[in-house]
């Protein structure tokens, strides 16, 4: 057992052992309670089983192959860098995690749960902020159905709950360490743990868990607004990518069907109808081919449609807006997508306004697709009084299972209503806590009219919708503390004469 190369291999296995769990905890698995103990096999094989200047192969081994996992399906054959983050990624860790296990060595583990938490959480944040990044893969939405527990990111946003999976994960894996610690001699000399530590650690992870969850029950008995009926409009094909396959018949077929389908939604009275982003490659309000004045007056309810409009086809630039037409036949407002993909050419001279919309069943905002995956769009319609908000998108067939996901956590963080219609993959009508009131998800397309009655926030923005992502940055500058700390102690170390590590 202490021939490096036995080590190292059996560290490998582990480090993968916790790769998958993070995998099978994400959808389309939706084990989600492996999440709260994906990471204890990698803490093991860094701190316990593999070489010291191997350890950092633990955590490399472990988040590349999550994310290879994860990422790639949804990327590959895209050309774009997330195809090769995940390789990134490990060779990031490799580089950066040679110190950490030394650092924990020299501190005697007690800064590990807090030090690691901090990172990966301070990480995420600085992830979201990178465009093509945005939020995937955050750790939380493995809990997107466990409404019980997900309450209080209304208050703590999707980085809190990321802290607490990782707090307690961390905890877990110092009493397993400490467990082995009283079974075998720690090799390579590792210091070994205090027990007084490890408890004060499992109280404290038992004791925020604890509080969170009984502060989620709490929350998910708050009232919000009244109900209103709305509809989500699925085709069976992207009307836009149909049209850019040179199928113009098709792209008309499918047009037509969705009028079909609003209609049916109007006769069902749904007060609020969703169509897909790029769902007309025309602005409605300047040519109104689909006689969407009359489809409104016709269902009595408040149509929101996305569309594209070349602004110069040499170059591919395009606007990707979203407009609002009420019962009357007026068109109220325009919205231009707030994180456009700007490789592929979108654009819009409205990006930057975020208008919210009188109507008689709520405030009315729009948000178009990418925008779900950040935290900031939808935290600014809030803070206008939004009570629900429509999400045309138009996703392809290998995120069917995961994106709609992110719209669970908008909802809640904002304590908004969301309308989900998608171009052919994954529809979802969503209430303020989350709730997925109605779903039509599949990875070939299919068509769906989703009707729904569903609860509408109150239009009284969140902890959370004022306060921004203020536990993310607490992370940051806790992670940056950390790196400061390693320093010092390193220093300290030297200057008594003693090896670093």
């Amino acid at each position: 057992m202490n021939k490096p190369i036995i080590r190292t291999l059996i560290a490998i296995i582990l480090s993968a052992l916790s790769g998958l769990l993070l995998f099978l905890a994400f959808p389309p698995y939706d084990l989600w309670p492996f999440m709260w103990v994906a990471f204890i096999p990698m803490i093991v094989a860094q701190y316990r089983i593999i070489p010291r200047k191997f350890s950092s192969l633990a955590p490399a081994i472990t988040v590349g192959g999550w994310l290879g996992g994860y990422l790639y399906p949804i990327f590959a054959g895209s050309g774009i860098y997330m195809e090769w983050l995940p390789i990134i990624i490990f060779g990031i860790n490799i580089l950066t995690e040679g110190g950490t296990r030394p650092f924990h060595e020299r501190t005697g583990y007690r800064w590990l749960a807090l030090q690691q938490t901090a990172g990966w959480v301070g990480i995420e944040l600085v992830r979201s902020f990178i465009p093509i990044a945005g939020t995937w893969g955050f750790l939380a939405y493995t809990q997107y159905r466990q409404l019980w527990l997900i309450q209080p990111v209304s208050v703590f946003t999707i980085f809190g709950l990321s802290a607490l999976i990782m707090f307690v994960n961390y905890a877990l894996g110092l009493q397993v360490l400490r467990w082995l610690d009283s079974r075998w001699q720690p090799m390579d000399a590792a210091p070994a743990i205090d027990p007084g530590l490890v408890k004060r650690y499992l109280i404290a992870a038992a004791a925020s868990l604890g509080v969170w969850i009984v502060f989620s029950l709490i929350l998910m008995r708050i009232p919000t607004g009244p109900e209103v009926k709305v509809a989500a409009i699925q085709p069976e094909a992207s009307s836009l990518l149909t049209y850019m396959q040179g199928d113009e018949d098709g792209y008309l077929q499918l047009l037509e069907r969705m009028r079909v389908q609003s209609q049916d939604a109007g006769e069902q009275e749904a007060q609020l109808i969703v169509w897909p982003e790029g769902a007309m490659l025309f602005d409605p309000q300047v040519e109104d081919k689909l006689d969407f004045k009359g489809l409104a007056e016709e269902t009595g309810a408040h149509l929101v449609a996305g569309y594209i409009v070349s602004t110069d086809p040499d170059k591919h630039i395009f606007r990707n807006e979203a407009t609002v037409i009420n019962p009357q036949g007026e068109f109220i407002g325009v919205y231009g997508k707030d994180h456009p993909v700007t490789f592929g050419g979108e654009t819009s001279p409205t990006r930057g306004t975020y208008p919210v919309y009188d109507t008689p069943f709520g405030k009315l905002a729009t948000i178009i697709c990418y925008d779900l995956d950040f935290t900031d769009t939808t935290r600014k319609m809030s803070r206008q009084g939004a009570q629900i908000i429509a999400v045309p998108s138009n996703d392809w067939g290998a995120i069917a299972d995961k994106h709609y996901t992110h719209v669970v956590f908008r909802a809640v963080e904002n304590r908004v209503a969301m309308v989900k219609a998608d171009g052919s993959f994954d529809s979802a009508i969503i209430n303020p806590f989350g709730q997925i009131m109605a779903l039509a998800t599949s990875p070939d397309g299919v068509e769906a009219t989703l009707v729904s009655d569903v609860q509408i926030g109150t239009g009284s923005p969140t902890i959370a919708a004022r306060l921004g992502d203020w536990v993310g940055w607490i992370a940051l500058i806790a992670m940056i503390a950390f790196i400061v700390l390693d320093s010092k102690t390193k220093k300290q170390v030297q200057n008594a004469g003693l090896p670093s590590e």
